[in-house]
């Protein structure tokens, strides 16, 4: 992967496809259709596009999987699952190669005999941290033995007896000696083997039997004297973890020594990790071309890997260390390389990821597709993790930000880091740092384009941001901006979609709280540009905001902040959303709604574009006749006024408005009402005349040319801007003769 990652396989996009819509290869009842039978690399595909971690993982996939000879798996991974044991043993029938079962909380004691009884290929087994189906004592409190312990002993083996087993991993497993060495048949036969965070093991006598081991890792195991004598007859070792995340047991007597037998006893070791640990020394060279005590003996046969990150005394940081490849903090080469290494503990990958985050936002980081790579992994794996997820969506803001990273990423990176963003969001919704950097991030892409596959839980995300529940309020500002963002430029049924979310109503909510604090911000200003967004063309929404009391709101705006121009703009905008609405515009006939839309005719506040919307209110309003003209305001005023206020404005000012499309206005110049048409034909004149390149096109595509051309004929004002309007759009699209051969002035 990197900013240039290929598309993925057809297979695999044709897995992901059939399991989202298992119609394609499932009956009604969950299992696969009948005469279905797929190879195993098949199957093995389908199993990985499914999210294992979704809470109805068991009810929706694994009968698809029940029967091995129609879909069979070779490699089950259940890593952070919530399968229950009954899900876990229909699986098993598959008689795997590989399972993972790391993080599955719901698994019970009974899944050991599961797994024994269907181990016949298992050659590898991550029980990791679900130790609960180990016994944890062989005694009972009496002294004498549990049920448990009589039956290990009576029938011999070990509890896990996988007899084919060669790599095992057991984390955080707190036991009695006894246990341990009775814990695996045959030790024999392992060749990898993790106990990371284990206690209990006493003098390792259990790995005493591992004379094949070629992979070794105690990470967080204290270990004695005795334990290091094991650790050094174990003659095979390529690979040797003892490091340490915390000072808890990392300081070791002799550490010079300790480390020096280490190296003589195992003469196959390629890589060691002594990360947290004292075994580095003090960084006194006694042999030149070596900072490391204990390392002599491989400066002419330096390790592939040295694990050093947190090791005491800096000993990242010195000059000279018999390795290749440096896990620790002196630069990106070594974060990076410890944050590959320590992808699976997440006390020190948030540690790794905030020297990231240091070093993008001082813009010192090279290897930017592979941070990216690396972050978006530890996010993904730790998903729980609040730490991590801060740290790496912080360092992804400034990797996005920095330079021309951005253009440098394609679709599918740009799909990978916006999904993993918004995932961890939703998870720890109720943390203001996230939100702030899951925000800002985003904000770095094009809204609302780059994010429409998830839209939907996106909209959900900010409106609980916006509920008013802990968040500060610059989150509350960015959350609002992005929501504003999402609303513009979208469809209307994503409108409408945002709608029945209950934004109108948040953003009412909010507009209330600060008006009882007599406050305008940026929240207000844009809570109102955002309902002028969500209600262009969708009466649905026009209609919550009229049922919430939006009009309430809208004259207590403007009696409160009378000279909050931006306010006054927006507010305007909104509500000749809702006078465009033929169904909810006699809801605006009312005597202080109409004096007040009367009075901002007036306005010069924000050029013309207050005077703008509050004209074309009363135009809408004034195209349903005199009939429907209910106030006590006489409508010839009303219309004088109006007329003399759009002659008054200059055709060649500059807007703050968007147009996505003219059917409201086109509406006006078919109503035999005069000064509704002067306004539209006057907002059609100004729009292609300054705006050529964007609204001549949209003026033709909406068959408006036919519906001025009557107006051509006219007189005086609306003839004049009529004619200006139709020739801007000649001019402009001067190649496209059929349409103007039709047309002659």
């Amino acid at each position: 992967m990197g900013f240039e990652p290929s598309p993925p396989p057809l297979l695999k996009l044709t897995a992901k496809y059939c399991m989202k819509h298992l119609e394609t290869i499932s009956t009604s009842d969950g299992n696969v259709k009948p005469g279905i039978s797929l190879p195993a690399e098949v199957c093995q595909t389908l199993f990985e596009a499914v999210d294992v971690e979704e809470e109805e993982f068991e009810v929706k996939y694994v009968p698809i999987f029940e029967d091995p000879k129609s879909t069979p798996l070779r490699h089950i991974k259940l890593r952070n699952s919530k399968v229950t044991s009954s899900g876990l043993l229909k699986l098993l029938r598959h008689k795997p190669y590989t399972l993972n079962i790391h993080q599955c909380g719901r698994l019970t004691p009974e899944c050991l005999q599961y797994i024994n009884n269907h181990s016949v290929n298992l050659t590898s087994l991550t029980i990791g941290t679900t130790t609960q189906i180990f016994p944890s004592t062989l005694t009972s409190d009496d002294g004498g033995l549990t049920d448990v312990g009589r039956e290990l002993i009576q029938n011999g083996g070990g509890f896990i007896q996988a007899k084919n087993l060669e790599k095992l991993s057991i984390h955080l497993y707190t036991a009695e000696a006894e246990i341990w060495e009775n814990l695996v048949n045959s030790w024999q036969r392992l060749t990898h083997l993790d106990l990371s965070g284990c206690d209990g093991l006493g003098d390792f006598e259990c790995l005493k039997q591992s004379v094949n081991l070629i992979w070794l890792c105690l990470y967080n195991v204290p270990i004695s004297g005795d334990g290091w004598k094991v650790i050094c007859s174990l003659s095979k070792l390529r690979h040797l973890d003892v490091s340490k995340s915390t000072e808890i047991s990392s300081i070791y007597a002799n550490s010079s020594m300790l480390l020096r037998n280490l190296i003589t006893s195992l003469p196959f070791l390629t890589s060691l990790d002594i990360s947290g640990t004292n075994l580095a020394g003090r960084g006194v060279a006694e042999t030149a071309h070596c900072d490391i005590e204990g390392l002599e003996s491989r400066i002419s046969r330096p390790l592939e890997f040295l694990g050093l990150y947190g090791a005491h005394h800096e000993a990242s940081h010195r000059h000279y260390i018999p390795a290749k490849r440096i896990a620790g903090d002196k630069n990106e080469e070594q974060i990076l390389a410890a944050a590959q290494a320590y992808m699976d503990r997440s006390e020190l990958l948030e540690k790794i990821l905030n020297d990231l985050f240091h070093l993008h936002r001082a813009e010192e980081g090279s290897k930017n597709d592979y941070s990216l790579q690396l972050i978006l992994e530890g996010m993904k794996r730790h998903l729980g993790e609040k730490h991590v997820q801060i740290s790496g969506s912080a360092s992804l803001f400034y990797i996005i930000r920095n330079g021309n990273n951005k253009e440098k990423i394609n679709y599918v990176l740009r799909n990978e880091i916006l999904g993993t963003l918004v995932k961890a969001m939703q998870v720890h919704i109720q943390d203001s740092t996230m939100m702030r950097n899951g925000c800002l991030t985003i904000c770095l892409f094009r809204i609302p384009q780059d994010v429409l596959f998830v839209y939907e839980t996106l909209v959900s995300i900010i409106l609980q941001i916006l509920s008013g529940e802990g968040h500060d309020d610059f989150v509350e500002r960015v959350a609002i901006y992005l929501l504003n963002s999402l609303a513009c430029q979208v469809e209307g049924k994503q409108k409408i979609l945002i709608g029945e979310m209950g934004a109108i109503e948040r953003m009412l909510l909010l507009i209330m709280l600060r008006l009882a604090r007599r406050e305008c911000d940026d929240v207000m200003e844009i809570a109102w540009s955002t309902m002028w967004n969500v209600t262009d063309e969708t009466p649905e929404n026009c209609k919550r905001f009229l049922d919430g009391n939006g009009m309430g709101l809208f004259l207590s705006c403007l009696r409160t902040f009378p000279e909050k121009a931006e306010l006054l703009r927006n507010m305007m905008g909104l509500l000749g959303n809702v006078a465009e609405c033929e169904v909810l515009r006699s809801q605006l006939m009312n005597q202080d709604f109409i004096t007040v839309f009367n009075e901002l005719l007036d306005s010069t506040q924000d050029n013309i574009e207050v005077s703008y919307n509050a004209a074309g209110v009363l135009s809408h309003i004034l195209s349903d006749g005199a009939n429907s003209w209910k106030v006590e305001t006489p409508r010839s005023a009303v219309v004088s006024k109006l007329e003399s206020s759009i002659l008054r404005w200059d055709v060649n000012s500059q807007r703050n408005i968007n147009y996505r499309s003219f059917q409201p206005i086109l509406r006006l110049l078919t109503v035999d009402i005069e000064v509704c048409q002067l306004w539209a034909s006057w907002a059609l004149a100004n729009l292609t005349t300054v705006y050529p390149d964007k609204y001549c096109e949209l003026l033709k595509n909406e068959m408006g040319l036919e519906l001025l051309k009557p107006l051509l004929d006219s007189t005086g004002h609306v003839k004049q801007y009529a004619t200006m309007a139709f020739e801007n759009v000649r001019n402009e699209l001067t190649s496209d003769f059929d349409t103007f051969n039709n047309f002659v002035l």
